[in-house]
């Protein structure tokens, strides 16, 4: 319940400080470093409700912009051609994860952006406060981009016995989900269909 509610807080903070983002780009779209550093720079730590994991994120994606190495145990990788980006910050037995993807939509007027932060110990999901995954919906006409709900299901991150996880698509189109059990892991596929998950 905790982490539900941090999650509402989190995103109420974020809705609060802005009602959309501007997406800046060259070209004819914009590609997956268009959208992450617009989700990155529209934050302020003074001022908006940003969490200690996207600051990580926005320290090491300023150091790749100036070409210059990430800070022992950290690694980002930003796949363009699949539109995908994951940071990876592993300090002893903890590791931070945070992924970024995006989604052409089929009416052609929208593309549907996500991130998604997990957290892990000895390689076992144990959320921190601001795991979880969030969505914004782009629009092509007005180039900016806000949260939305409307993506098909219902987030769930504790099932009153154990904790889900969702990982984004490096190169598909269909996000996991994960249910970690005492003893095992249950997944479930997400589908995409042009518009939401099913």
């Amino acid at each position: 319940m905790k982490k539900i509610l941090l999650a509402i807080v989190f995103a109420y903070c974020t809705l609060a400080a802005q009602d959309s983002i501007r997406v800046n780009f060259k070209g004819a779209s914009p590609s997956i470093n268009d959208f992450a550093w617009a989700l990155l720079s529209s934050t302020n730590n003074e001022e908006d409700c940003t969490d200690e994991a996207m600051n990580a994120l926005k320290q090491a994606w300023i150091q790749h912009r100036k070409g210059k190495a990430l800070s022992n145990g950290e690694t980002l990788s930003i796949d363009s051609k699949n539109g995908f980006v994951i940071y990876e910050n592993t300090q002893d037995n903890h590791q931070l994860r945070i992924e970024m993807c995006y989604w052409n939509e089929t009416d052609k007027k929208h593309k549907l952006f996500a991130y998604n932060i997990t957290s892990f110990v000895n390689g076992k999901y144990e959320p921190g406060q601001f795991d979880g995954i969030t969505f914004y919906r782009y629009n092509n006409a007005s180039k900016k981009m806000a949260l939305t709900q409307d993506i098909g299901f219902e987030r769930q991150y504790d099932t009153g016995g154990a904790w889900v996880s969702y990982t984004l698509p490096r190169s598909s189109k269909d996000i996991t989900e994960t249910t970690w059990l005492e003893k095992e892991t249950k997944q479930k596929t997400l589908k995409w269909n042009g518009r939401q998950f099913k």
